[in-house]
């Protein structure tokens, strides 16, 4: 979506390449900040139910599509593993690290791949980022199956965890395409028909 925005106003290659780096950077930023303010709120236990980092990462997919919103999703909870391990308390902790990564990315690339039909309709954001939850976490859930035998994650520890972050995946999945929609009406001019 973003990039048709940029192509709308004729923004060269070199000025898209950098603006869209610097959007994925303020919604990496913004993916590392959510989960401290949350895990400061709530602790640890309103990060399971809330999911924070989840939704920059799907507005980041819906917005940059797939490349972009990929990178997104791997560096989001890789720079927050490498702050919060600075300041003495990993998040997340180094065992699930990897399961982020590929979950997010799971994210950013399903919702990513929604970006030229949300350019055409907003609407098409809820399908984005439903779609973008149930792949990622089921993603989440099918590694940790598979390596149960030698990671501290099992399939049942998940599926608890998937459970327990139903009620932020229920408000993202409202919060994300309204995100979404404002977004869009910000950066594409609509016709006077739409």
């Amino acid at each position: 979506m973003f990039e048709n925005a940029l192509t709308i106003r004729n923004v060269s290659y070199g000025k898209k390449i950098t603006l869209k780096a610097f959007v994925s950077t303020c919604i990496i930023a913004l993916a590392v900040a959510l989960p401290q303010v949350v895990h400061m709120a709530m602790g640890q236990p309103g990060g399971v139910k809330w999911l924070p980092m989840y939704l920059p990462v799907l507005i980041g997919g819906c917005l940059m599509g797939v490349k972009w919103g990929s990178v997104i999703g791997v560096l989001s909870p890789l720079v927050s593993f490498f702050i919060t391990s600075a300041m003495g308390n990993p998040m997340p902790m180094a065992a699930r690290l990897p399961f982020m990564m590929l979950e997010l990315t799971v994210f950013a690339i399903v919702s990513g791949l929604f970006t030229k039909k949300i350019s055409e309709n907003g609407a098409w954001a809820f399908a984005a980022v439903i779609l973008a939850q149930i792949c990622g976490r089921g993603i989440f859930l099918g590694a940790a199956a598979l390596t149960e035998s030698f990671t501290p994650f099992t399939a049942k520890m998940i599926w608890g965890q998937i459970q327990t972050g139903f009620t932020g995946l229920a408000l993202q999945a409202v919060l994300a395409p309204v995100i979404i929609i404002v977004t869009r009406k910000l950066l594409i001019k609509e016709d006077q028909n739409d």
